[in-house]
């Protein structure tokens, strides 16, 4: 969902979080995170791997900063893009 369009109030499933289309909430399933709660306080480079890992591809760096923007709302900051998180990861991991 667009980060602007998201309520912190009413996010119940995966596809209600910022950045998150039924893809990335297929791939949070695929990983054993079937809900919005159980990402909160999830390492999201952890989340990356483990992806990666068990779908046995190299994955976008991209999808790392979606993981970034989730698990960050759900750790209590506001929603934002996901790409205002690359510079940051860029920093943080590298260009991966």
């Amino acid at each position: 969902m667009h980060p602007a369009k998201v309520k912190r109030n009413r996010v119940k499933l995966l596809t209600d979080l910022p950045n998150v289309g039924p893809a990335t909430a297929k791939d949070f399933v695929l990983l054993g995170l079937s809900s919005p709660q159980h990402l909160v306080g999830k390492d999201p480079m952890k989340i990356y791997q483990d992806l990666c890992r068990k779908t046995g591809v190299r994955h976008d760096p991209c999808v790392l900063d979606v993981f970034i923007s989730v698990t960050s709302f759900m750790n209590g900051d506001p929603p934002r893009l996901w790409w205002d998180y690359t510079a940051a990861r860029r920093k943080k991991y590298g260009v991966l």
